[in-house]
């Protein structure tokens, strides 16, 4: 209890009161309930769910009862699950994505490169047998940073070395081969690598899959959603079962630059990647809630990177037939 009053304290301090209102007006407007009703409904379940304004939006609490919404994970509740299941002196291997490449380098199924440890030499040879890199910082999130270089001249020694001195000016020190994905999500959209954000939880040193999300690019090279992707559901056997939506809550039946179907759409090799990171669950069971993005290249899924702060997703109400959220699933695995 206490520490729930403490988060409740917390994100009162840190409101942004103006997005909330202009939220609450938008809400407002789309289910035609009184601006003040709307209000206080947001305060009424940011004290009794830990639901923020953007919580109250994006999971439609406005259509759900009491009892529905005890079945939704909040920013509230994760933080909580964080707290309780993930180490923080497990984490930081997570949060540098050198150091995860070193821990987790038999879950990625692919060449990489640490420029902090690599001389110009090492780089150039790397070059030589990967045309196509992708470079990022360690510490970036949510695609910042991630920038994909093609080599015209593998034998332009002064050229490669060149482009050593910048990706170190830029404190892009990893690198990575570019990955080539499965030619069904290239049908999707080829524009960026696709990925899964995978949720794991270890149990009693067990990995256990929890959910999954399809992360699809939409115009740019990276397919996160604060990048201008879209990112939908996929059920058990890895077939997306809702339209995917983007940041601006604009909604997907098919790809709007590809006219690929999404709903219906089948992940390959699902079941492979739900063992990949069920395995790889196990390797920090310290760490036991986390957040994988994973690739499906020509040869099988890879691992990009482990989240220990995962996010919050599930299907909005409207998306869902009995208005369910995901803590039932989790509660099979963990307490929440």
């Amino acid at each position: 209890m206490a520490r729930r009053l403490g988060y409740i304290a917390a994100r009162i301090m840190k409101m942004n009161y103006v997005n909330m209102l202009k939220t609450a007006q938008a809400v407002s407007k789309k289910c035609d309930k009184s601006f003040a009703d709307i209000v206080k409904d947001m305060v009424h379940c940011g004290m009794k769910y830990q639901a923020g304004y953007y919580d109250y939006q994006e999971f439609e609490f406005y259509l759900l009862n009491e009892g529905q919404r005890e079945t939704y994970l909040t920013r509230g509740k994760n933080n909580a699950i964080i707290l309780k299941y993930n180490n923080k002196k497990y984490m930081p291997v997570f949060d540098d994505k050198i150091a995860f490449n070193k821990v987790f380098g038999k879950f990625l199924n692919r060449d990489w490169l640490d420029l902090n440890e690599s001389s110009v030499q090492e780089f150039v040879k790397f070059i030589k047998k990967h045309r196509d890199i992708i470079a990022k910082p360690a510490d970036g999130v949510g695609g910042a940073g991630v920038e994909k270089y093609t080599i015209q001249n593998p034998d332009d020694v002064k050229e490669i070395a060149a482009l050593y001195e910048i990706l170190k000016k830029k404190k892009q020190n990893l690198i990575e081969a570019f990955i080539v994905q499965h030619p069904d999500m290239n049908v999707m959209y080829e524009g960026s690598v696709n990925t899964l954000r995978m949720f794991t939880f270890c149990k009693d040193g067990k990995g256990c899959f929890l959910q999954a999300i399809l992360k699809i690019g939409n115009g740019g090279v990276v397919d996160n959603f604060s990048s201008g992707g879209m990112y939908t559901f996929v059920d058990d056997r890895g077939i997306v079962d809702v339209p995917a939506i983007d940041k601006d809550d604009n909604q997907y039946i098919r790809h709007p630059i590809t006219d690929t179907k999404i709903v219906g759409f089948q992940v390959p090799m699902f079941a492979q990647a739900v063992n990949l990171v069920k395995k790889a669950a196990e390797v920090v069971p310290q760490v036991a809630y986390i957040g994988w993005d994973v690739a499906i290249s020509e040869d099988g899924p890879v691992i990009i990177e482990g989240n220990c702060f995962p996010g919050v997703f599930q299907k909005r109400a409207s998306f869902s037939k009995d208005k369910t959220g995901i803590i039932p699933r989790y509660r099979e695995y963990m307490e929440v």
